[in-house]
Parts: C-alpha cells; structure tokens; sequence
C-alpha cells in the first residue's frame, strides 16, 4: 500500500547534473526524516503498550483480591453464577487474562506481516490509540458474559502458552547473556576486556556460590527436607559441569558467560523454592496470616518483573527467525521491530500473568498479595532451571558436534590475513545517472554514497569476524527518481574464514553484475522497479 506522504517526495524526471543532485539529496533527507519520526512513534509504542499491559495486571489482582466487595453489579450478571463466583478470584483473573490476549492477539493478527514504516499497519500499531482504547474496554467487558465453562477452556489453554512464553523468555535471556559475553570478551581480546572479563567471572561465580549457601541455610532446616537438598544439590552438579566445559579448549566460550548462566540457574532455583507452600516445614518464609510491608513490596515486585520479562522478550525479535535475521542489516524504511512478534509475545504474556496469580491452580483460589506460590509453580521453576542449563549446554557444545572433519579443513598458512575488499562501479553508461549506494553489516551502518558516471569506484574493506557469520546487505538505486533499485547480499562469510577477497559489483543499465578474483564477471540481479 502506498502512502502518500511517501509518494510527496517524487523528484523531476530528467539526467542528474550537479544541481539537481544536490535536489535529491535534499528529498532523500526530507524521506529519511520521515522514517526517523515513524521510528520514534514506533518505539514510543512499546512504552504504551507495555503500560497497558501493568495496568491488566493491577485489574487481574483487583478482581482476584478485592472485586468480590467493591463491584457489586457483577453478582447479577448470569453468566457469573451464585453470588458472582464465577467472575471473582481464579475464574476472575482467567478472565481478565483472556481480554488481555484477545486484544493482543488481535494485534498480532492486524501487524504480523508488517515489514515497512509506509503500510498501513504501522500507523494501526504506534497510533489509533483513541480506537483500540475501546477496543479493549469492549473486549474486557465481553468476558465477563462468557459461561463458566469457556473460561475455565482457557484456563487449561492458558498453560500451555505460559509455557511457551516462559521458552521464548529462556531463549532470550541465554541470547542476551551470549551477546554481552562476545560483547565484553571478543575473540581479539585485549588485556583491558581479558581483566575485565576475569574479574566478572570472578564475581558472578562467588555470588552463584554465595545463593548455593544462603539456600542451603535457609531451606534445609534438617535432613527430612529431602526435596530441597535434591534441588540445591542439583544445582551445583549443574554449575560444576557448566563451568568445566567452558574451560575446555574445544569449547568457544569464556568463564564470564557461564559465570552470568550460573546465576541466573540458581535465582531459578531460589524462585522454585521459595514458591514451596508456605505451611512446609522446609519453607523459611512461612508467613503468620497477616500482610506486612515485605509481602506488600514483594508482590508489587513480581507484577514489576512479569511486565518487564513480557516487554523485554516482545522488543527482541532478533533472537528468533520469525521476520528478522541477526546478521542482516535493515533497510532505511524497515520497522525498527517486529509488530507481530511483539504482540504474540504479549498475548503469550496474558496467559502467563494468569498462571502467576493463580499459581497453575484453576481449582483453589491464591491467598491475598500472594503470587506464584504452591507445588505446581515450584515444580514448573525447577524444569524450566533444567531446561534453561540444557539450552546453554547444548549452545556449548552444538559447534564441536557439528564441525566438519579434520581433513576437510582447509590446511593453516601463517601468512597475514589481509583484508576483504567490497568495491561499487557506476557504468551506467546509457542514462548516466548517479548509483546511490548503501551498505549495513550487524555492527556497522556505512551511509548513503552518491557515484556519478564513471566515478572512482566506492569500497570498504573489512576483516571477517572470528565468531559472528559476517554479512554486507546493500541497497543501489538508480534513475531520475532512484525508481530502480535491488536489495542484495554484497558480500556473505563462507563457512572459513576468507582472507583478502575482492567483491566487485559493476551497475550496468540493464543489470547489476559481479566479479571476484576467482571468477569472472558474470550477471547477479535484474533492476527493481517501484
């Protein structure tokens, strides 16, 4: 679908001269500050939405805990039952939780295919707030007037997309401490990031130490709390294993990422446990009956990180395949996230929120200012420990198990590794018009380059990265509007590492042909047009 504030920039047909180049380049500026404000309006969103989302979260608590008093007109709806059972504490939170993934899902279903600022789709997800404002009270509504039984329906649905959110989570957080490990520890170490990475591993594997022992003093009163003692102790066979396979020298990883992993498998652990029913005799936390402060504060916590683990998971489109590749660059035009993915994370997200406040139990209603808390939530804590130790594990080792064989590999040399080198000519030589060129890798974005006929050739040169699989993605446009233009791979890592290539694209009027020092020129791509 064209936009029309995006068709107000066409430019006078007519050859280019020095003039009117400095007119486009004046209209890609005024495009480009419109897809700069589209952006923000689109980040701005995210905000918005996740603001919704805490808002469902206080009613979904207000209905359990509170609503039986303060809404008195509920009783009297049918589909309620005997006193408004049916819409109060469980059955009430399941349905607030089923608004909340209807209207996401909604979404989802309206901006799942949205790829550029221009469609229509975007303007539905960063604006129409006024609309979709009512859109989800009416959707709120209408699921206090569905039977009992449709609700409790969802409520066995409910578990399992809870479940899949808490994987989509998993994959993130592992993701994340991947990116950070490679961020502070790259494979040309300096001294600095070396120092800096032994002494994070240092700390992060003292206070994996420091939970182990605080667990066990606070949840092994005795040898009759058998189950703890199995979790605690499993926890450390885990962190044992993590960390001799990251000292292994097949192993491309560092003690900082499985220092970070090792944290975060034991605050899993500490989660399980103190999720335990507070009547247990192994339960440190066992409360009196009355809410103090700390139970106040602790809640109000867990709503806190339910909204950011949702918001979090949604905004990272990049570590799944579903409309985003890690190592392609974006087009200028390109949404800055993925719409679709964010809001199935969301409804995901109702569906999770649900479980919490319900602790996984559709039979028994949870306690006032509780959350999360009973043998269901503690065993669902405990495999998704294992399961997060088994997706990083697998991480470690998948490449030793998939490299190719030794004779395979091409034999060392022990000459220097000169740069590659990717190279753009104008030969445009019936219209004469200038090439605008534009080249992004994950890490670098090398801006728009304006070639008039028979120019010196544009290049950079780069080094292929020894981890990350390096990708050039380019844009040429030509023609009096840049009318004609081809998105491509201009350059692509092999599966070893190259040393010294040469990519050199030639656009030519009635195609776009490359030549290598292995091969000769040959056609790659047909022109585009819009």
């Amino acid at each position: 679908m064209n936009d029309p504030r995006v068709r107000s920039f066409q430019i006078s047909p007519g050859d280019l001269e020095a003039a009117q180049l400095d007119d486009l380049i004046r209209e890609i500026e005024q495009k480009s500050l419109f897809y700069h404000q589209e952006k923000k309006k689109s980040l701005r969103a995210r905000y918005i939405y996740g603001t919704i989302f805490l808002i469902i979260n206080l009613c979904a608590w207000f209905i359990r805990d509170y609503a039986q008093k303060a809404l008195t007109l509920l009783p009297h709806v049918s589909s309620c039952g005997p006193e408004g059972s049916h819409c109060f504490h469980t059955l009430g939170v399941l349905r607030v939780s089923l608004g909340c993934f209807i209207f996401f899902l909604i979404m989802f279903l309206s901006t799942w295919n949205t790829m550029k600022l221009h469609q229509a789709q975007n303007t539905w997800h960063s604006d129409n707030w006024s609309f979709k404002f009512l859109l989800l009270v009416s959707v709120m509504v209408a699921t206090f007037f569905i039977p009992q039984l449709y609700i409790q329906i969802y409520g066995e649905i409910a578990r399992v997309g809870a479940g899949i959110f808490l994987g989509l989570q998993l994959i993130s957080v592992i993701e994340f401490i991947t990116w950070w490990n490679n961020y502070w520890m790259p494979n040309n170490q300096s001294k600095q990031s070396c120092s800096f990475g032994f002494v994070m591993s240092i700390v992060f594997y003292i206070g994996s130490v420091c939970g182990i022992a605080v667990m066990y003093y606070f949840y092994v009163a005795s040898t009759a709390c058998a189950l703890n003692i199995f979790f605690i102790s499993l926890t450390v066979i885990l962190l044992i294993i993590m960390m001799v396979m990251s000292l292994h020298s097949k192993v491309k990883s560092s003690l900082m990422s499985s220092g970070i992993m090792a944290s975060y498998i034991v605050f899993l652990c500490w989660s399980a446990i103190r999720s335990e029913p507070s009547h247990t005799k192994c339960n440190a936390h066992t409360q009196n009956g009355h809410t103090d402060w700390i139970t106040v504060l602790s809640f109000l916590i867990a709503i806190g990180a339910i909204v950011m683990a949702t918001f979090s998971t949604g905004i990272d489109s990049e570590s799944f395949s579903f409309q985003f590749r890690k190592d392609e660059a974006k087009e200028e035009d390109d949404i800055p996230y993925s719409y679709g993915f964010f809001h199935l994370v969301f409804s995901l997200g109702a569906m999770y929120f649900a479980m919490l406040f319900i602790s996984w139990n559709l039979e028994h209603s949870a306690r006032k200012w509780s959350m999360d808390v009973g043998w269901t939530s503690t065993w669902v804590k405990i495999v998704n420990e294992w399961f997060a130790a088994g997706i990083y594990l697998w991480k470690l080792i998948a490449p030793i198990v998939r490299q190719p064989r030794v004779h395979e590999q091409p034999q060392p040399t022990t000459t220097e590794c000169h740069k590659n080198t990717v190279a753009f000519q104008n030969n445009l030589t019936l219209s004469k018009s200038v090439l605008k060129v534009h080249c992004k890798s994950r890490d670098d974005d090398l801006g728009d380059h304006f070639l008039r006929f028979q120019d010196a050739a544009y290049n950079f040169s780069f080094h292929d990265h020894f981890i990350l699989y390096t990708r050039f993605k380019c844009i040429l446009s030509k023609g009096a509007n840049l009318e004609y233009h081809k998105t491509f791979l201009g350059y692509e890592a092999d599966k070893y590492r190259r040393c010294g290539a040469l990519y050199a694209w030639e656009a030519r009027d009635d195609a776009i042909y490359l030549s290598t020092k292995d091969e000769p020129t040959k056609l790659m791509y047909s022109w585009d047009k819009d």
